[in-house]
């Protein structure tokens, strides 16, 4: 009798009713997914999106390396409008890259094209633009394109020593000297290229030749006497040539 009652109460028909009705909420849901996507992208539809997800954000970060934006300062406005054939003929022609000056964010932006036969190429380009926003002449700028191992070192005179007022202005007159000669002594004998723009110190060259250049414009800084200084960079410059 009691196996009867349990027959009675019909136990396997409710609980494997609410397991199968679970079974095929979750079956409808997996057609009505597969019924979207054969319908939007076609038999194959699930796998293409999904590995076209997960392709889209390395695609996305390659267009974004191979982009530059150098930034220009407000008072390199008028000379960028002068010079800009001269800048945009060698990066273009030579160097097969795209630019163009974004006025609304004031950055003059490089990408790379179809036609650019090395990435390194990009980074030749940006060195360029912002060695001439730093205060270099163009045909000063261009070796950067043309030579390898050239680099920019930026420095202010904070950095060598703390002056204020009067004495940094005095620091600034060693440096330049008298019509600029002082200056001009130094990048002939170290082959470099100086720019002095206020406070900062810009030195275009080879790193050896940077490191020679910047010792002397430390010593000036500091309160050597030019001529000590002369004196100096002709010795290591005759002895760097001996070695060559």
């Amino acid at each position: 009798m009691p196996e009867m009652e349990v027959e009675n109460i019909q136990v396997d028909k409710f609980v494997p009713a609410k397991k199968a009705l679970k079974r095929s909420a979750v079956a409808n849901t997996d057609d009505d997914v597969e019924m979207l996507v054969d319908a939007a992208t076609g038999i194959e539809g699930a796998d293409r999106a999904s590995s076209s997800d997960q392709a889209a954000p390395p695609r996305a970060k390659r267009i974004r390396s191979e982009l530059r934006k150098v930034s220009v300062p407000p008072h390199r406005y008028s000379s960028l409008k002068e010079q800009w054939m001269k800048i945009f003929t060698p990066v273009v022609e030579h160097m097969k890259l795209q630019i163009r000056f974004n006025m609304k964010a004031r950055q003059v932006e490089l990408r790379i094209g179809p036609e650019t036969p090395d990435i390194s190429n990009l980074q030749k380009g940006a060195d360029f633009v912002k060695a001439f926003l730093c205060g270099f002449e163009v045909d000063d700028a261009l070796a950067l394109l043309r030579l390898e191992d050239l680099f920019i070192e930026t420095f202010e005179i904070k950095d060598v020593k703390t002056l204020r007022g009067d004495h940094q202005s005095r620091a600034i007159g060693r440096l330049a000297g008298k019509g600029g000669r002082t200056k001009f002594t130094i990048e002939n004998v170290t082959k470099t290229r100086i720019v002095l723009a206020d406070s900062k110190i810009h030195i275009l060259g080879s790193y050896q030749n940077i490191q020679l250049a910047r010792r002397a414009i430390c010593n000036l800084i500091l309160g050597s006497p030019p001529s000590k200084v002369y004196g100096n960079l002709r010795a290591v410059a005759s002895r760097l040539s001996e070695r060559m």
